[in-house]
């Protein structure tokens, strides 16, 4: 199950965490997002124990937008050890977000 952290989440869960880490930056006025939302949330479930599934509202949490440069949303983002590892950009099917993940747990 994925949810809505903050920035000082952000830190403990995502930069000094340990694992694979799937963090979808995404807006609520974003159309695209709420296509996403349901297939993501699908995937967190589906991937429980092998990655964490986090959200980060943009409007929310503009300096780690800014700091990841996501110009655009929905922005998914696979971090493993602290580490940026892929990133897609927009909307996507559940298979290509499937394999991105699977590449890097």
């Amino acid at each position: 199950m994925s949810r809505i952290i903050s920035t000082e989440e952000f830190v403990s869960e995502v930069e000094n965490g340990k694992g694979a880490v799937v963090v979808d930056f995404f807006a609520t006025w974003c159309g695209p997002c709420k296509m996403l939302a349901p297939v993501y949330d699908a995937l967190g479930e589906s991937m429980e124990g092998k990655a964490k599934f986090l959200k980060v509202d943009i409007d929310q949490s503009l300096e780690l937008a800014q700091k990841f440069e996501v110009a655009t949303v929905p922005t998914v983002i696979v971090f493993k050890d602290g580490k940026e590892l892929d990133k897609l950009i927009g909307f996507f099917p559940k298979q290509k977000l499937e394999e991105m993940v699977n590449a890097h747990i």
